[in-house]
């Protein structure tokens, strides 16, 4: 699916504390798909246009991306509120739920907060407790402490031709094929101007392991069926991450493996993951 086509379904749903953007395909049990820092739903563009058949897909735009208005508050506890949120607006009693990247801590919280409402979990690629931010994100995340990205983001996000060389292309295996509109509708929500480069910056500085040690003991009691869906060429996010994951829920039911895919492959090799949705959600 193409990026206009995907965009086309995107809707606004106004909630206590901000509008969030979502955008929705198909009918049948809820599937809710969560990205990373840095994209949007579109991420999820290709899995959807597979699963929606038997699914009604609803891929957020969490809070400063794609769609959504940024919010004061832009930590991961406070983008699983906007889940929650968003869950409460549309009426979605119990999802399967789906995440990557940032977008998996993400999820882990909305989970641990609100296991009554998991019917499933899938974790690909993402951040977790003692990997919450990755270490090699950790002079990021201080520069943006500092006030010192916002304005050298902005220049990327001006510079058409350095698109491919951003920081997310580390998280393809070839950047260099993403179409041009992928990385347009990535980068102009965060960076397009001066005012959401900052908001972008304050949203890295609040990357805290503080968020993932306070679900630390709920997420241990989740027994909703939990699967591991992990790309292999992945360093930011290694297998490692995937197996202390499946150490810690209950319910989780094993790892699958993906064999040299990087963090985004959902999105560049959805034929690895839509299967497995398909098999853990038994439709």
């Amino acid at each position: 699916m193409d990026v206009s086509t995907f965009t086309a379904h995107r809707r606004s749903l106004d909630t206590p504390d901000g509008e969030i953007a979502y955008t929705e395909f198909g009918s049948g049990p809820a599937a809710l798909f969560v990205h990373g820092l840095g994209t949007n739903g579109v991420l999820w563009r290709h899995v959807i246009e597979d699963v929606r058949d038997t699914s009604r897909c609803v891929a957020i735009d969490l809070p400063l991306h794609g769609a959504s208005p940024a919010r004061d508050d832009l930590s991961a506890t406070a983008l699983a509120q906007a889940v929650a949120d968003l869950c409460d607006g549309l009426g979605l009693a119990e999802v399967d739920l789906v995440g990557n990247d940032t977008g998996g801590a993400v999820a882990q919280i909305f989970a641990a907060r609100h296991p009554d409402r998991i019917r499933t979990l899938t974790l690909t690629n993402c951040d977790c407790e003692g990997n919450f931010p990755p270490e090699e994100f950790l002079p990021m995340v201080e520069a943006a402490r500092q006030g010192g990205l916002a304005e050298s983001f902005t220049g990327i996000v001006a510079d058409r031709a350095a698109w491919p060389a951003n920081p997310l292309g580390s998280g393809y295996e070839h950047p260099e094929q993403v179409p041009e509109e992928v990385w347009e509708a990535y980068l102009v929500p965060i960076g397009g101007t001066a005012e959401r480069a900052r908001a972008f910056e304050r949203a890295i500085a609040a990357l805290d392991p503080v968020q993932m040690d306070a679900i630390a003991e709920p997420l241990r009691a989740l027994t909703a069926p939990t699967q591991l869906v992990w790309g292999t060429g992945d360093t930011t996010f290694g297998i490692t991450w995937a197996h202390h994951l499946r150490d810690i829920i209950p319910g989780a039911q094993g790892i699958v493996e993906v064999d040299g895919a990087k963090v985004f492959f959902p999105e560049e090799r959805p034929a690895d993951l839509i299967p497995h949705l398909h098999k853990h959600w038994g439709r």
